[in-house]
């Protein structure tokens, strides 16, 4: 069975092709329309056709979205790609494409992904997060995606950090509308912000992980900030939910450091004497989201 897998990011689009195996028989790429929501459904169709015109078959197509589907009509919600907010997405690609299409949130995705053939494999429960642009979370219950019943399982970037009064500065905006939100400490751009308030220069994040590795004291700080935070949030993760396995990945999923520090300091606030919890890097790297979307025609 051939399975098309689609990653539907806000600055591109990816398609990747797999046997049953796994084995990755087809790649591609192209620019997201930017806004333009019909174009969108343009390019996602004629990915799909031409890559099923040079393979010589047709196969099943999953796509992950940076959002959620509406529990109430099907639209999708939750999205920072807004052009896709209000739109029934599944439904129009399933016109334009003539069968039926799996949906899914691409931080479920990237679970899924890890969760059957990857960091998280053999694991009952996987937790997968991302930590880039935004901050996102998805779970895979014996490789399942979990949706919930109002499409939002896994979202623990729009809870609030815990303990807010560690932190020395009022909580920041959300584009969700509230303030403190996991995603306004823990994402990439909220690691440089961090920095700059707290006297640093405006670095990249990849800037101050090295600057931080060559004894910098502000990057040091700024990195040993952000691991409490994190640390903080992912406990409340595993005394809720008490996956075997948390995978990162995302952008920040690349600083090593992390894997150490964050159990070490996760363990007080952690409600158990022992944690088996095993926090791992993903194994497939930025194409876990789009070999996710694939998977889900391996679900019942």
């Amino acid at each position: 069975m051939l399975r098309i897998g689609i990653d539907l990011g806000g600055s591109k689009i990816e398609l990747i092709a797999l046997d049953d195996a796994g084995r990755v028989l087809l790649r591609r790429r192209c620019p997201t329309p930017q806004g333009d929501y019909r174009g969108t459904l343009r390019t996602v169709s004629g990915l799909i056709e031409a890559a099923e015109s040079e393979l010589g078959e047709s196969g099943s197509v999953g796509i992950g979205v940076p959002g959620a589907e509406s529990t109430v009509d099907g639209r999708i919600k939750n999205a920072n790609s807004t052009c896709l907010i209000g739109e029934a997405l599944r439904e129009d690609l399933q016109v334009l494409l003539r069968r039926e299409i799996r949906l899914a949130n691409d931080a479920n995705c990237f679970a899924l992904s890890e969760a059957i053939d990857g960091a998280g494999e053999g694991a009952e429960v996987v937790f997968g997060v991302i930590l880039g642009t935004g901050v996102g979370g998805g779970i895979v219950v014996n490789q399942g995606v979990l949706n919930g019943a109002n499409s939002i399982a896994g979202e623990w970037g729009h809870n609030p950090l815990p303990r807010p009064q560690e932190e020395s500065l009022p909580p920041p905006c959300c584009y969700c509308g509230r303030f403190g939100c996991v995603e306004t400490w823990l994402s990439g751009p909220a690691l440089c912000a961090d920095h700059l308030r707290h006297g640093g220069e405006a670095l990249a994040a990849e800037q101050i992980c090295a600057a931080a590795a060559t004894g910098d004291l502000n990057c040091e700080q700024t990195l040993a900030r952000y691991e409490r935070r994190l640390a903080k949030a992912l406990a409340q993760v595993v005394n809720i939910l008490d996956p075997q396995v948390i995978v990162l990945g995302g952008g920040l999923s690349n600083i090593q450091r992390l894997y150490d520090a964050v159990p070490r300091l996760w363990a007080r606030h952690v409600f158990s004497d022992v944690i088996r919890t095993r926090l791992l890097r993903n194994v497939h790297g930025d194409s876990s989201g789009v070999r996710g979307a694939a998977w889900l025609w391996n679900e019942r």
